[in-house]
């Protein structure tokens, strides 16, 4: 039904995504640094169920963007890969705020820490983005119903995506430590990640995909 190719790729956008600063992980790690481990998963288990609305809404209606004429899929297309060069400015750029800086915040219970992870991931422009200009790229019309491949691929996302912020929520107080004595550190880190997305970007710009093919 879908490819290796198509799997790593949404693999590889997704955690690179997970790896840039944005509203889902500040929230993440912030909670969990000022409330400990278990208040960083219940938040990340709201995060969780948006990833899970976006998936079913933008699914249940994924195979209408094949049906629009090519300019405007170009159109998306172009967006999505905007979208990340904007990401790989924001990792480069000189001030750029750390996701792991510490903050006081107010202890919050169990369910507003559910609740402001599903609000969080909900209002996420990264998170919309993903699934209306990024996913589309990688689902394949000769592959068979493209509705299905646009849920299985987000499936995908959705599994790196909550290890990833998982792996940030156990490790937050350690990596907030290591980067505030190892700033050359956090400086790699911010390169790396900005050049890997403007690479996607640059790819998913310029490759002519079978989605782009299919609707020629």
């Amino acid at each position: 039904m879908i490819g290796l190719g198509a799997i790593a790729g949404i693999a590889a956008v997704e955690f690179g995504m997970v790896l840039t600063p944005g509203p889902n992980m500040i929230y993440l790690v912030s909670r969990s640094i000022a409330q400990g481990r278990r208040a960083g998963l219940i938040s990340l288990a709201g995060v969780f169920l948006g990833f899970l609305c976006y998936l079913f809404a933008v699914s249940a209606g994924i195979a209408t963007v094949f049906a629009l004429v090519p300019e405007i899929y170009l159109a998306i297309k172009l967006a999505g890969a905007g979208y990340l060069l904007w990401l790989a400015w924001k990792a480069v750029r000189p001030g750029g705020r750390s996701p792991v800086a510490t903050e006081e915040l107010t202890q919050d219970g169990p369910r507003k820490l559910f609740l402001m992870g599903f609000l969080t991931c909900l209002l996420n422009p990264k998170v919309a983005i993903l699934y209306i200009s990024l996913l589309p790229q990688f689902v394949d019309p000769s592959r068979g119903h493209v509705g299905l491949q646009g849920l299985l691929l987000g499936l995908v996302q959705i599994a790196v995506g909550v290890a990833g912020n998982a792996f940030f929520i156990v490790t937050a107080g350690s990596v907030a430590g290591f980067f505030a004595r190892h700033p050359l550190w956090q400086r790699l880190h911010r390169y790396v990640m900005g050049t890997a997305l403007a690479g996607f970007a640059v790819k998913i710009a310029t490759e002519r995909t079978g989605a782009a093919v299919a609707l020629r």
